[in-house]
């Protein structure tokens, strides 16, 4: 595998999908990440590729149990002192110098959470083309081999709907935003599939557009200011919503980032969309309409 490994991404959808050919996974509100266990040490990727050793030392320091060749998806999270989960506790830590990451290492160590298993040592090797029940049976068996106190866990995982569902309406206050269905069959793909289902608990509200990816003329993403002051994208926009929006943006010079490092061109003006975020406030926004 070549760095950096671009992620696979679940699709929003109203309900879980039903069958006997999904399994379900609880949605931590952290951060994505990618670990690598090379030859020569331990390399953390987050989502945008970029290279976050750094400020994640305790969780690449855990990696090197790990067997050279493996490379695992995943999420970094931090928990409070009462065991809930907190994306605030995980921005913090992302967003500070590596000194500073290092002190905060000290109060509030990570966990890595795997969800999959994208290379494992040889004979092995890349296993995105195989099926998501042997790359999960991979990893269980990895993991399985680690010291008993490692912060390197696979993510809960159940083949029961109604499982699912009594974990999304009762942990929700512990840090869970949500499910994701994956097809049992499926390879692990980058991009945005419809073998990978999410459900999660939002809100709709206000925000104002920052700028946008693409085109003037055929915006793909916004990039809007939530309330908190955070600017993240959102996913692709429909056709008819990029239309109407098209026609309202004023192109700035220059290239901004949004929190989680993805660019896009600012505007000027005051743009406003309605959004549904998680009510954990994850990066990921959905835009439902022009206001």
């Amino acid at each position: 595998m070549d760095w950096p490994a671009s992620v696979a991404l679940a699709q929003s959808v109203p309900e879980l999908p039903t069958g006997t050919d999904w399994s379900y996974e609880v949605i931590l509100d952290g951060h994505r990440m990618i670990m690598w266990r090379t030859d020569d040490g331990v390399r953390l990727q987050a989502r945008s590729g970029r290279d976050v050793t750094a400020a994640w030392g305790d969780l690449a320091l855990a990696g090197h149990h790990l067997p050279a060749g493996t490379v695992l998806d995943g999420e970094a999270v931090i928990t409070t002192e009462d065991g809930r989960i907190s994306f605030e506790a995980a921005q913090s830590r992302a967003a500070s110098s590596p000194t500073r990451a290092h002190r905060l290492t000290a109060q509030r160590p990570a966990h890595y959470i795997a969800f999959d298993a994208l290379q494992l040592p040889s004979p092995n090797g890349d296993m995105r083309a195989r099926p998501y029940s042997e790359r999960r049976a991979a990893l269980l068996s990895l993991l399985a081999g680690l010291p008993a106190n490692t912060p390197i866990q696979a993510v809960s995982a159940t083949t029961d709907r109604d499982t699912a569902l009594t974990w999304y309406n009762t942990l929700h206050h512990q840090g869970i935003e949500g499910i994701v269905a994956t097809r049992t069959t499926s390879p692990y793909r980058a991009g945005r599939t419809g073998a990978w289902l999410k459900i999660r608990h939002a809100d709709t509200i206000d925000a104002t557009v920052a700028g946008f990816t693409g085109t003037a003329r055929q915006p793909r993403a916004l990039a809007v200011q939530l309330p908190d002051g955070r600017v993240a994208l959102s996913q692709r926009l429909t056709t008819a919503l990029a239309t109407r929006i098209a026609s309202r943006l004023v192109p700035q010079p220059g290239r901004a980032h949004a929190q989680g490092g993805d660019a896009y061109t600012p505007v000027s003006g005051e743009i406003v969309v309605e959004v549904v975020a998680g009510t954990t406030r994850h990066a990921v926004v959905t835009v439902v309409r022009l206001r």
